[in-house]
């Protein structure tokens, strides 16, 4: 690994570390999840940093492209309504005051784990490779791990309100998971 790689690792490991570090102060497991993800995210990237802008206009390429741009829409469209609706601290974004129940949360219930998806899978593609598929699906395997034990917190901080909310909406993928 080259010294602008492992620096690139070392940064993001850095910011994966401080995302994580509320979730793993309050001993919250989703936050041990959470960051075996952005692991998993950080290392496809940097396994796919050279190929990002090889044969642009291919079809993966493209497709990689509309991941990452509907990544970023989502996870903007997710952290505004969680600051707005739910009145989250920016710095703890899991300290919600309310269930969301409009926008994306009114068909997900974890729509910024969903962005990480479609990054991790739009990473993927990048240089679409089985190293990189394996980095993408652990990603994907630590996201539901991620999600499934944040839904635990939150049944235990909003009772039965939540587990309502579950009953009508998916976990990532509207429709089907």
């Amino acid at each position: 690994m080259d010294t602008a790689r492992l620096l690139l690792l070392l940064l993001l490991t850095a910011g994966a570390i401080a995302l994580s570090w509320h979730a793993w102060w309050t001993q919250h497991a989703y936050g041990l999840f959470r960051f075996f993800a952005f692991e998993a995210i950080i290392l496809l990237i940097i396994l796919n940093s050279g190929r990002w802008f090889r044969d642009p206009l291919s079809g993966t390429q493209v497709v990689s492209w509309v991941l990452l741009v509907a990544s970023l829409l989502l996870a903007a469209h997710g952290v505004h309504l969680l600051r707005a609706v739910a009145r989250a601290h920016i710095r703890w974004i899991e300290d919600t005051q309310s269930i969301v129940r409009i926008g994306a949360y009114r068909y997900i219930r974890h729509p910024l784990y969903a962005s990480l998806l479609l990054f991790a899978w739009g990473v993927f593609l990048k240089g679409a490779d089985l190293p990189s598929g394996a980095l993408a699906l652990a990603a994907t395997a630590f996201l539901i791990a991620t999600a499934q034990h944040e839904e635990d917190f939150n049944i235990d901080r909003f009772g039965a309100a939540y587990s309502e909310y579950m009953k009508r909406t998916k976990m990532l993928i509207p429709f089907l998971l």
